[in-house]
């Protein structure tokens, strides 16, 4: 199945904001620890979250170079598209 980048980035956000107990406006340049206040093991369940609804896997060390949601979304959809 072939997942455009926007429907990429609507799932992560949808998923992001059914995990954070505030409201935060999300866009590619929102930092995943600094504005999110997301810990470590936070960004790990979030990413395995992401895993499972779009059937990847995202390497460790792919993750220690994701900054940004639209780092993210980019990563995730170089993963779809090797897949």
């Amino acid at each position: 199945m072939d997942t455009s980048v926007g429907d990429i980035r609507q799932i992560i956000f949808d998923t992001l904001r059914s995990s954070l107990h505030k409201l935060v406006e999300l866009s590619d340049q929102t930092n995943i620890v600094n504005d999110l206040g997301l810990d470590s093991v936070a960004v790990m369940d979030f990413v395995m979250e992401i895993e499972d609804r779009l059937d990847i896997s995202v390497p460790l060390d792919k993750i220690a170079e994701i900054e940004t949601l639209g780092d993210l979304v980019f990563a995730v959809r170089g993963l779809k598209a090797n897949a």
